[in-house]
């Protein structure tokens, strides 16, 4: 077990180091000069260069990379453009926002999943199995910008419910905070539960086909024990490792919604420094994004290997 941790936990190095590298090299070489960009259209020619030296961007691209690497082990991210702080110190004023969207928005699908889930499995072809692979199609199928804007149109301008742009810390008011993220969250969930709820049917109808649940069912133990006990513990393997990967493509891909419902979170952030070429930004959230993915893949496959009996095994004979 200790060995598969530290070589799950080398390869996200690895991983890190070159996502480092394309980030860095990528983003250097995209047309436009960022002195350019922070000085405007009335600097003169002597002012841009003097900032492009001050800035480091005179010396040859390894050193620049090297001395960014060295600063980023350090946390230090560099200062954006754009808005004139750390990223450090905007990644950090943003996180809350996508956090909790992300956190509420995966509560959510995966409350409906298993609940639609497993009794579409267990009551396979009938009414609720047909309803359920409605949502199934539904889901993937919906663009989310435009179930975003229906629910602005109807649940905030015409009903006004919620509101329909900003958010609120909790700090400040629960009741707040709660509908500042409920409409973001729900145009979120819907785009997630239709790949979990398929998974979670697909890991029930296997796990209510094993040779453990006849024996159970011979044992005479009562449906709730054979369902969740036997069926649910066998069909968690998929699923898990769904709901970490679609969590991780949450904490960094919500720039569409955060747009929508104007909240100040990464991806309006990530937009942001696309927008206006702040590099300096951009290389702290995609390094930012990709070590927050590496993190959760790491713990969700831990727990999956917790969890599946047989993958503990295999390591463990390794």
């Amino acid at each position: 077990m200790l060995s598969y941790i530290l070589h799950r936990f080398k390869s996200s190095i690895v991983v890190l180091f070159v996502v480092s590298i394309i980030t860095f090299f990528v983003l250097m070489i995209i047309p436009g000069n960022p002195a350019q960009l922070i000085l405007g259209t009335d600097a003169t020619p002597e002012m841009i260069e003097d900032l492009h030296a001050a800035m480091g961007l005179d010396k040859p691209l390894y050193q620049q990379y090297l001395g960014w690497l060295l600063n980023l082990l350090k946390l230090n991210m560099g200062k954006s453009y754009v808005y004139g702080e750390s990223v450090r110190t905007l990644i950090t004023k943003s996180l809350p926002v996508t956090i909790s969207i992300s956190i509420f928005a995966m509560a959510m699908a995966v409350f409906i999943a298993f609940f639609f889930g497993m009794i579409s499995a267990i009551k396979r072809n009938s009414i609720i199995d047909y309803f359920s692979r409605s949502i199934m199609q539904l889901g993937a199928a919906i663009p989310s910008f435009w179930i975003g804007m229906v629910f602005i149109v109807y649940f905030g301008v015409r009903l006004k419910i919620f509101p329909v742009s900003g958010f609120v810390p909790i700090e400040q008011s629960f009741v707040r905070f709660i509908k500042s993220i409920f409409l973001p969250s729900v145009v979120l969930a819907i785009g997630e539960v239709g790949t979990l709820l398929r998974i979670i049917r697909s890991s029930m109808l296997d796990s209510l086909k094993q040779d453990y649940m006849d024996m159970a069912k011979v044992k005479g133990l009562s449906a709730g024990k054979i369902y969740i006990k036997y069926a649910l513990r066998g069909a968690l393997t998929a699923p898990l490792t769904i709901i970490g990967m679609q969590f991780a493509k949450l904490a960094g891909g919500t720039v569409v919604v955060e747009t929508i419902f104007a909240l100040p979170g990464l991806g309006r952030l990530v937009l942001t420094a696309v927008e206006h070429r702040d590099i300096v930004l951009l290389q702290g959230l995609v390094m930012f994004i990709t070590s927050t993915v590496i993190f959760i893949t790491l713990i969700v496959d831990i727990l999956v290997m917790f969890l599946n009996p047989r993958i503990k095994s295999f390591h463990q004979g390794e």
